[in-house]
This record gives structure tokens, sequence and C-alpha cells, in this order.
């Protein structure tokens, strides 16, 4: 009887789920932002393929992330359940921003998504097209204000290249940063600001609506109906991406678990489905090549930041 019962036990706890860690993910944003709602995305992936039996997600805006990446370095350092959402935007945010704390700090796990921005206006607007958009950033460059994320980030990067592929001083133009993308979309859906520009998923629900229209995307396609930046006559193309990091301070071993859980949710049909609804591009890259890229990109952004007038 006592074989029995001790053969029960375990083949009741091998039908237990074995998680390896109960994560806490940081997205240095406002909700609604696309760094939030990779984390969230990341949430529902590793919770509804048993990666991980519990997943929160925490908020902390402002600086274009380097305040959450501050907090996240002060506080987790050497904590394996803990990681940060990132990308293109806090690379650009922490030269800008002259951040003390940088992406060196953290324990880079892998790049997951990338997407495109896309430029709107409100369906009321009298810009009907690009053409109408360059048209006046030419006639007057500070009578386009533009509504997008934090400044030194992809939105702002897009907007300068905009302004100087048409022959528009970039240090001119009127950009007025955001924390978060909820808070740009409200400012272009109440007629603040003449033109928003966001990741595609920010702004989609509202062009589905009709509440905004498209003039066109930064990405190397269109998307739908929706031109991409060359087709519309403007020499530019952007893409944005997101990445995940762990904290400092932790072992390899732990460095590798982590690594393998992302990499099953990266794999997993949950995030392929959440990526295709979204309209996001799959990014993934992991371990050294991950660190070789990011090394570049860091280069490549701060040459793009000096050539827009950003940074010194």
């Amino acid at each position: 009887m006592n074989k029995l019962f001790v053969a029960a036990l375990l083949t009741g706890a091998l039908a237990v789920p074995a998680y390896a860690a109960d994560y806490t993910i940081m997205a240095p944003a406002s909700p609604g932002g696309g760094w939030d709602q990779t984390a969230r995305t990341m949430q529902e992936a590793l919770q509804a393929e048993g990666i991980s039996g519990n997943v929160q997600v925490t908020n902390v805006p402002g600086a274009g992330g380097t305040i959450g990446l501050a907090q996240f370095v002060n506080q987790s350092t050497g904590n394996p359940d803990a990681l940060i959402v990132g990308g293109y935007v806090m690379v650009g945010a922490v030269l800008t921003n002259m951040s003390p704390v940088t992406l060196a700090d953290v324990t880079p796990i892998a790049r997951l998504i990338g997407e495109a921005d896309v430029i709107v206006v409100p369906a009321a607007s009298e810009l009907k097209t690009m053409d109408d958009l360059v048209a006046k950033l030419k006639a007057d460059p500070g009578s386009v204000s533009w509504a997008g994320g934090s400044a030194g980030g992809v939105d702002h990067i897009a907007a300068g290249l905009i302004a100087k592929a048409v022959g528009v001083d970039p240090t001119q133009i009127n950009y007025i940063a955001y924390s978060g993308g909820g808070e740009a979309l409200a400012a272009v859906l109440g007629g603040q600001v003449t033109v928003g520009i966001s990741g595609v998923g920010e702004f989609a629900s509202q062009i589905e609506a009709g509440d905004l229209r498209a003039l066109a995307v930064t990405g190397d396609t269109a998307v739908g109906d929706i031109p991409n930046l060359k087709d519309a006559g403007v020499d530019v193309a952007v893409t944005n991406w997101r990445m995940v990091a762990a904290a400092p301070g932790i072992t390899d071993e732990q460095k590798a678990a982590v690594t393998a859980d992302i990499e099953k949710m990266a794999m997993s049909q949950t995030w392929k489905t959440a990526l295709e609804t979204k309209g996001w591009t799959d990014m993934y890259m992991a371990g050294a090549d991950f660190d070789a890229q990011l090394a570049k990109d860091i280069e490549a952004t701060s040459a793009i930041l000096k050539d827009v007038g950003l940074v010194q």
C-alpha cells in the first residue's frame, strides 16, 4: 500500500507543470503603448503555454523608458524572475537623455518583434495624402505638430528622417513627445496636433473605425492598403523593434533558463497568433547573435540621432 501510495503521489506530481519562474515584466511606459502591449502579450503567452504559472506586468513610465530602466536595475539585480521590455525607443532615449543607466546594465535575452510606424491624421483633417503633409511641412515646418513617443525614440527619428528626406531641416520639426501610445492617440483624436506617428498596432483600431486616416507606414512594405513611405514618394524606411532583458547580476545558468523560457514562448502558437493579430513581425533573435546586433543598433542609432540633430 505504501508503495502504491508513493507511486500515486509521484504520478500526480508529474502531472502538474513544473513552472520555472513566476515572472514580473516591467513595461517602462504608460498602459496602452507598444511596450505595454508587448509585455501583456508575453504575459498571456507564457501563462497560456504553461511556461510560467503567474506573470505580473508593471508600468513605470517616463523619459523613453529610462526611468523604468534605472528602477529595474536598482531594484532587480540578481533576480532571475524579473524581466523588462525595451527596444529601439529605449536605445535612442538613453542617448538623448544622457541616461547614466543603459542597456549595458541589464542582461539582454532576445529581440522579439518588429513593427512599422504609421503616420495618421484625424479623419476630419485637410491632409489627405503624404503629398499634402509634405507640402505643409515644406511651407512651414513649425506648423506641423507631430505627436509620438518619447524624444529620441523611433517615432521622433522617423519624423526627423522624413523632414530631412524632403529637404526640411529636421531640427525644425515640431515634435511633441508623449510617454505612451494612449496619450499620443488622445492628442491626435482630440485635434491637439496635426499628425500622429506611432506603431501600427497602437492606431489600428481607430484607423479601422474611420476615426483616423493613415497616410503611410514607415516599413519596407505596405500594410494592407496603406502605402509605405517610399511608395508615397518619401525615401525613408524605419522599423521599430522590441526586446526583452533580464536583471543584471544573474548567473549564466539563470540566464540560460530565462532564455529557454522566452524561446519556448516565441515559438508557441499563442505567440504566433498574437503577432498575426497585432500585425507584428517576428524578429526573434537571441544569444551571441542578438548581443552583436544590439551593439550595431546602438551605434547606428547614435549616428542617426546626430544626423537629425537630436544628439550632439
